[in-house]
């Protein structure tokens, strides 16, 4: 992660507490980072994807601001809800896609107004999330690896930075995790398959 100044954790702690003004001496100093992350899923995009990067930065940091009642232990705790929301932005970008697809007449998700997914890439990102809410329901502590790692572009390190465990154990969760999301999600194109013929 990028090299903030000490006082983050203590910014995050007033900002928690409610204190305005440090939210808008925090927001710069994470802006960066938030890049990053948002650069990382965009690059899971398709390369059509008229989504940009700023977009996602921004809705970001509009639900980031609306977090209350949040004890933000550190700059990593941060981060990783950062990641979280970023994620929910695209699944719920994705959804509202495919629900106009199919002839619904849904309020588009408040992104940028020119953007789109395409309907292949939309069902892609819904089933990774799928599978990652059946993992997370059978071993929390995985699927939170996998949202960070996946979704959030985190390193290992990061990962075990904001989860607050060994580099080690999260190496061994994130190949158990992606052993059986792959198994997952090809057994579920499998049965697709099936249904069809």
């Amino acid at each position: 992660m990028v090299s903030v100044p000490n006082d983050l954790t203590q910014l995050l702690v007033n900002w928690g507490n409610g204190d305005q003004a440090a939210l808008e001496e925090l927001l710069p100093l994470v802006n960066t980072e938030l890049r990053r992350l948002a650069r990382s899923y965009m690059q899971r995009e398709n390369p059509g994807h008229t989504l940009q990067t700023s977009a996602l930065v921004n809705e970001a940091y509009l639900r980031l601001v609306e977090q209350r009642n949040v004890r933000w232990q550190n700059r990593a705790h941060f981060f990783g809800i950062a990641a979280q929301l970023m994620r929910r932005i695209l699944i719920d970008h994705a959804r509202s896609h495919r629900y106009l697809k199919r002839g619904g007449g849904a309020l588009k998700v408040p992104l940028d107004e020119a953007a789109a997914v395409t309907e292949a890439r939309a069902a892609e990102l819904l089933a990774v999330n799928e599978a990652l809410v059946k993992l997370t329901s059978i071993d929390a502590r995985k699927g939170r690896i996998v949202e960070l790692r996946f979704f959030g572009g985190l390193t290992i390190e990061e990962t075990a930075e904001v989860m607050g465990i060994s580099t080690p154990t999260v190496q061994r969760e994130w190949r158990a995790a992606r052993a059986w999301l792959h198994r997952t999600l090809t057994d579920e194109q499998l049965d697709e398959k099936n249904d069809e013929a």
